[in-house]
């Protein structure tokens, strides 16, 4: 959410819910204040995520850290030679690092808010001054930071609290991470948008299952680019929207889509609504592992496999067509990971189910035909 106007955070809580979506975060540049610490300003936010509660939405919010400059000896001194991963750094152990903490505790106990965005955790600096009694300093002040945060994480996550957190903090509580994109890839016009989209999630996969990473999908104007960066006016530009909204949920990825509103129309709301409930029916599987297939280049088809043995639907294929023209091909589809041997019964689009033998690889071929601009999805059973 890009604004903190109470009544507009409301009305985007309430497009939320109504297109199926389940989280609302107070963005970068919202204008929520995670430090405010006076009593009125927390109840309004208490009620506002009632509010969203109430709607079955958790409400959350964006809080810096890491590259932010405090001075007055509250920031972190690298050793000779060195400097900090972001060009500066707190440092928690310092005056303003203990109060900052201490805002941030209190704003959860008493707001309920049940997502966090830290931007970014501590990214692993050593810090020289000796700040007692928590740290002597280089020998000690990188374990300590890290012990700190990472404790303040797990509390986090014992209260149900979700975490974006642009680092590798998943054993201490944090749940997602970047795909691996650079901001100003969404500078760039809405067609390349989508090709880096895919190529994202395609690189951004090896190391990680889908829904531990995130995407982005600038509804409003973000870095760079003017009109022909921004999805709004929605309605405008439906068909890029779809696009993009299939490209992150067909692949299992949560993307954070920055604007005022989700839909402006009652046909984008439609569009939003159908997507949504087509991921929720299928979850278990696009959340799944994934088996790279073909990376997106913009001149031919690409596609992913989902995974899962345990499951009723083995794999899903998902494929989309990025040129201006439809496209026919063959492919053969790797299914070792999924489970089935022999044969296998394959629906796609939601059509009859066909059956398709498989080979001694448990390899299995599949006809696709994928409209220009379109998208395509195939699951397959025993």
């Amino acid at each position: 959410m890009r604004t903190a106007e109470p009544e507009l955070v409301r009305s985007a809580i309430d497009q939320a819910a109504e297109v199926g979506f389940e989280m609302v975060i107070l963005s970068f540049g919202s204008g929520f204040n995670a430090e405010n610490n006076d009593p009125a300003y927390l109840a309004q936010w208490k009620e506002i995520n009632d509010h969203a509660r109430s709607k079955g939405i958790e409400l959350g919010c964006y809080s810096l850290y890491s590259s932010r400059s405090i001075g007055g000896g509250n920031s972190i001194v690298s050793p000779e030679g060195e400097r900090p991963a972001h060009g500066n750094c707190p440092a928690i152990t310092s005056e303003w690092g203990q109060e900052y903490l201490k805002k941030l505790y209190g704003l959860f106990e008493t707001t309920g808010f049940t997502i966090f965005e830290h931007d970014g955790p501590y990214p692993g600096d050593v810090d020289v001054t000796a700040r007692p009694p928590l740290q002597k300093g280089v020998d000690d002040s990188r374990w300590v930071h890290w012990k700190i945060w990472s404790d303040f994480y797990k509390w986090l996550r014992g209260r149900g609290v979700y975490l974006n957190a642009p680092d590798y903090y998943y054993l201490s509580g944090s749940n997602k991470c970047g795909m691996g994109y650079r901001e100003t890839n969404w500078s760039l016009p809405r067609a390349q948008q989508l090709i880096h989209t895919r190529q994202n999630i395609h690189d951004g996969s090896w190391m990680k299952t889908p829904s531990m990473g995130w995407m982005f999908v600038p509804l409003s104007h973000y870095h760079g680019g003017g009109a022909a960066a921004t999805i709004e006016p929605l309605d405008q530009h439906i068909d890029h929207y779809e696009r993009m909204i299939l490209s992150n949920l067909a692949m299992g990825v949560q993307a954070c889509y920055r604007g005022p509103r989700l839909f402006d129309t009652p046909r984008v709301r439609d569009m939003m609504k159908k997507h949504v409930a087509w991921f929720k029916a299928h979850r278990d599987i696009l959340e799944s592992d994934m088996i790279h297939l073909r990376r997106a280049d913009g001149r031919g088809l690409d596609g992913m496999l989902h995974v899962n043995p345990g499951l009723k639907e083995k794999a899903m294929l998902v494929v989309f067509n990025p040129t201006e023209k439809d496209l026919e091909e063959e492919w053969v589809i790797p299914l070792h990971y999924s489970g089935l041997e022999g044969k296998a019964e394959v629906s796609v689009n939601g059509g009859e189910s066909i059956e398709i033998q498989l080979d001694g690889m448990k390899r299995g071929r599949l006809k696709l035909e994928v409209p220009a601009g379109g998208f395509l999805w195939a699951a397959f059973k025993e």
